[in-house]
């Protein structure tokens, strides 16, 4: 017998516009009571300070999480010029201090430099795990953490404002694992000064933009009408940027029971963007993503089934 799970299942994204003051866990936890759903999770950490796109996975939805985080990110934040911190945002303490405020022209000159693929020393307070531990934790306990740099994807770094002299502001694209506090922080070395981020937005997470998000507000009060899953987007919505490979019944069901299926029995539907050395692809059956899939060695071989057990 199926061990019952606690809450409703439900399947699928809920892209929250995260206010600041709240971890990503606070949200998560906030979701799953106001929807009493079985399983929830997220998709990216957003830092306590920070705003916008958290995607939460609902039930089966947690499956595409590590798909959706691969996605590209789109970034607005604030740099404040003259003072590093320990956790390089508003939230740490003070560590060092500069009086230099570079111009328009030398932070424009900077920033090519911080373009492409570039070694990044992540923040001190980082989700990262060290020996089990994560270093915020070990950082916020008066440990030195020894966090080695990561090689991260800066695509379009831009500087979109000067309010004053002591801030700028910019906009990111970006690949997975790019720390913005540590670009902000950076960026102010590099101009010869320091600095720490006071404002961060999260824009875009792959497929899912503001344009899908709610509040945490709204959620409550479409909660109270019953009708919290108006905003449900289905679990494929994560899968928008792999490519598409349509079974019939027959053939979805051999793969449901974990069978590989030849190519060549698939010639012509295989979509050219998939790379068959290799390549994942969103398997569809009526009309609708029933698991992701690898082709390797001239087959598909099921890689993650994405509907519930039948027995559920």
């Amino acid at each position: 017998m199926a061990r019952r799970r606690k809450g409703r299942p439900i399947d699928g994204w809920l892209i929250i516009d995260k206010p600041s003051g709240m971890t990503s866990t606070d949200v998560v936890a906030r979701v799953k009571r106001l929807l009493q759903a079985d399983k929830v999770g997220h998709g990216g950490t957003l830092d306590p300070l920070a705003t916008g796109i958290l995607p939460i996975a609902l039930g089966q939805a947690t499956k595409t999480v590590p798909y959706a985080m691969d996605g590209a990110k789109r970034y607005r934040f604030t740099l404040r010029f003259g003072q590093d911190t320990d956790t390089d945002d508003a939230e740490g303490r003070p560590i060092a201090e500069s009086p230099h405020r570079p111009s328009n022209a030398e932070i424009e000159a900077a920033l090519p430099a911080f373009t492409g693929l570039i070694e990044q020393m992540p923040p001190q307070y980082s989700a990262i795990k060290v020996a089990g531990e994560r270093a915020y934790d070990l950082a916020r306990e008066g440990q030195a953490v020894d966090l080695p740099p990561r090689q991260v994807r800066i695509d379009r770094l831009a500087l979109i404002a000067r309010p004053d002299p002591d801030t700028a502001e910019f906009e990111v694209d970006c690949g997975k694992g790019a720390y913005m506090r540590a670009l902000a922080r950076d960026i102010a070395h590099a101009l010869g000064t320091a600095g720490h981020v006071v404002a961060l937005r999260r824009l875009a997470v792959g497929p899912f933009g503001l344009d899908r998000a709610i509040s945490l507000d709204l959620l409550a009060e479409l909660s109270d009408k019953g009708a919290a899953l108006q905003p449900l987007l289905p679990v494929e919505t994560a899968l928008d940027d792999i490519p598409a490979l349509a079974l019939t019944l027959q053939e979805a069901a051999r793969l449901r029971q974990g069978q590989a299926i030849s190519l060549i029995e698939l010639l012509g539907r295989v979509p050219q963007a998939a790379d068959p050395d290799g390549g994942l692809v969103r398997v569809v059956a009526e009309g609708r993503a029933i698991a992701i899939g690898r082709l390797s060695e001239g087959l598909l071989q099921p890689q993650r089934l994405l509907e519930r057990p039948r027995e559920e």
